[in-house]
């Protein structure tokens, strides 16, 4: 059974990292499948529905690109996994540049490289 996936991400910057993973879950019997729950509008309660969103699922995947931490909502939405006890890891968006770190990231969180390898073995619970 595919694990459901949360993606968090910086809506301004690598909203196509994000179209790149979903297109990746396309792939035959992926280990993931990834619900479009983004919040696309900032609205009060936008917290809350992320938690929901993350409680609901299996794994929070959190693509880092250039300015992934100084992306307030993807460190609360770690920060929001942290604390519900939903498993993540961290992918680096580009190829041949360090993806940021979200600040809330815990200090021992390696940043992985993204291929469809490594997608599998972070999925299926490598770190």
């Amino acid at each position: 059974m595919p694990k459901r996936v949360f993606v968090s991400f910086d809506y301004d910057y690598d909203k196509v990292l994000k179209d790149f993973l979903t297109g990746q879950a396309r792939n035959p019997d992926p280990p993931f499948e990834i619900h479009d729950w983004s919040i696309k509008e900032a609205s009060p309660d936008w917290k809350d529905r992320a938690c929901l969103r993350i409680r609901a699922s299996d794994l929070v995947i959190v693509l880092c690109g250039d300015r992934t931490d100084k992306a307030v909502g993807v460190g609360i939405e770690l920060e929001i996994a942290q604390e519900e006890g939903v498993d993540y890891f961290l992918l680096n968006g580009y190829n041949g540049k360090a993806g940021r770190r979200p600040t809330t990231a815990k200090a021992t969180g390696k940043v992985h490289d993204w291929t469809w390898g490594n997608l599998e073995k972070l999925v299926g619970g490598a770190r």
